[in-house]
């Protein structure tokens, strides 16, 4: 029996690969930030998310590159993937609603809805489950929520001032946007074609009601790898089975 909620699920997704990846030196220095390797996998940040977006039912997927665009333009014509990859490469920097205005404009099935993915985020989480909460919601656009653990200890107080604990690297109170996204077809037109969807875009979508925030469900594995300390603290928990 078919399942009826499957025809709204994209089958298309972008991939966000131009950033400068600064903070990821000297890793970044002869590659883009998602062609850094997670260590112990042997597969570059790219690589798994591919694999991820094809077990998720993504067939055709728009990778925007920028920074060191060769390396992950030839990585991607040598590399087996799992579905099937156009590159993208910006004629002038667009900011990032502009660019991820542009890679749509690639998209196979423009009147179909799509993912979005930063290309520096690594995790493992059901986009079909997201994909079917975008399409309960109506909404335009739905972000993946995240509540990472704080880099610092944290301490604990009661009422007087007293310390009762001490808790390590305890998990944000706030959620943050996870980088990862359901976009209706409707959602490119409404994109600036230079500057930031994130001040202009997304604000507009969330006055009107039709931005929707999914939970990445406890338990699931969520790492924005934007530091040399993030891809450490990746190949730990890789290495502990997370």
């Amino acid at each position: 029996m078919s399942d009826p909620s499957a025809a709204s699920r994209p089958v298309q997704a972008v991939v966000l690969a131009g950033g400068q990846g600064s903070r990821l030196r000297p890793y970044t220095d002869d590659r883009p930030k998602p062609m850094v390797e997670i260590p112990g996998t042997g597969t570059p940040i790219i690589g798994h998310q591919l694999s991820w977006l094809a077990d998720e039912g993504v067939t055709d997927v728009v990778v925007s590159c920028g920074h060191l665009a060769e390396v992950l333009q030839k990585w991607l014509e040598t590399a087996e993937l799992p579905v099937s990859v156009t590159t993208v490469v910006e004629p002038e920097p667009l900011g990032r609603g502009g660019g991820l205005k542009y890679a749509a404009a690639h998209l196979p099935h423009p009147d179909q809805p799509w993912y979005a993915t930063n290309g520096d985020i690594w995790t493992r989480f059901s986009l079909r489950d997201m994909a079917d909460f975008h399409a309960e919601r109506d909404a335009v656009a739905t972000l993946a929520l995240a509540r990472p653990r704080l880099p610092w200890g944290a301490v604990q107080t009661d009422g007087f001032g007293r310390i009762t604990d001490f808790i390590e690297a305890p998990p944000s109170t706030f959620e943050i946007n996870a980088g990862v996204y359901v976009f209706s077809p409707e959602f490119a037109g409404l994109l600036p074609h230079r500057g930031d969807h994130e001040r202009t875009t997304f604000p507009h979508l969330a006055r009107e009601r039709r931005l929707a925030g999914f939970t990445i469900p406890q338990g699931s594995y969520w790492r924005a790898i934007d530091t040399a300390k993030d891809l450490t603290e990746a190949a730990k928990e890789l290495a502990a089975g997370r």
